[in-house]
């Protein structure tokens, strides 16, 4: 069984953001967060398998504190899924100059 790497997205609004973070973060398999803001990378995050508690605490206040300052961001989510038959393995869109 091979593990792929696959990126989720979604369009962040500030009242949501911090609870679908952690929810994807307790799946178990995120090795990275990435907040774009206009197509540009502002901040990147990466995870280790059993980040929790105290370590988890200031990158999701972090995330939403960005959002709510940016107002239109997208979130991504890197993950390792064994099973990506039905998702798309693409990095995020890179920094433009």
């Amino acid at each position: 069984m091979n593990a792929k790497t696959v990126w989720e997205s979604f369009k962040a609004d500030s009242e949501t953001v911090v609870e679908k973070v952690k929810a994807l973060i307790h799946e178990g398999n995120v090795r990275r967060v990435v907040v774009q803001h206009a197509g540009h990378t502002v901040a990147e995050f990466p995870l280790t398998v059993g980040v929790v508690g105290v370590v988890l605490a200031p990158v999701v206040a972090a995330i939403g504190a960005l959002v709510a300052l940016l107002k239109d961001c997208t979130i991504q989510i890197e993950k390792d899924d064994a099973d990506a038959s039905s998702q798309e393995e693409q990095p995020p869109a890179s920094k433009s100059a």
